[in-house]
């Protein structure tokens, strides 16, 4: 199974309020970028990646909760975070029942995210080498 299926399957076994949540948590997610991939990591934790890690999503009892990796590095001028706001590099949307999704706010902040991951991950990333044999290769062949 996909990580994408995973996702739908644990969306469908949360049958309150939070499922809805989730899923329009995801949808909302996925439509700030078509080249964001999902993932699923430590155990049962849906991810959303995009040149690194845009957010974790989990639903716990009583809410659903959207850990931003960098959240203390983002823009937020809707004041979507409301929780881990001590924390030195994640941030986090606690999502309680009847609470409502700026999807707006939510897109902004994904690509916000991407950015990020853009400027500061990919470019800190070590330089991937070719393996001696090829390295060796192209030598001959300059010769």
């Amino acid at each position: 199974m996909n990580p994408s299926e995973r996702i739908d399957e644990l969306i469908a076994g949360i049958t309150d309020w939070r499922g809805k949540t989730f899923a329009s948590l995801r949808k909302t997610i996925l439509a700030a970028d078509p080249a964001i991939i999902e993932e699923w990591k430590w155990m049962g934790s849906p991810v959303w990646e995009r040149d690194g890690i845009i957010a974790v999503a989990d639903a716990h009892k009583g809410k659903v909760k959207l850990t931003f990796m960098y959240g203390a590095s983002l823009p937020d001028p809707d004041s979507l975070f409301n929780a881990g706001l001590e924390g030195n590099a994640r941030r986090a949307i606690d999502l309680f029942e009847g609470d409502k999704i700026n999807e707006r706010a939510l897109e902004n902040l994904v690509r916000a995210a991407i950015e990020y991951n853009h400027t500061h991950l990919k470019k800190n990333a070590p330089k991937k080498t070719a393996p001696a044999a090829t390295r060796a290769k192209k030598v001959d062949k300059a010769d």
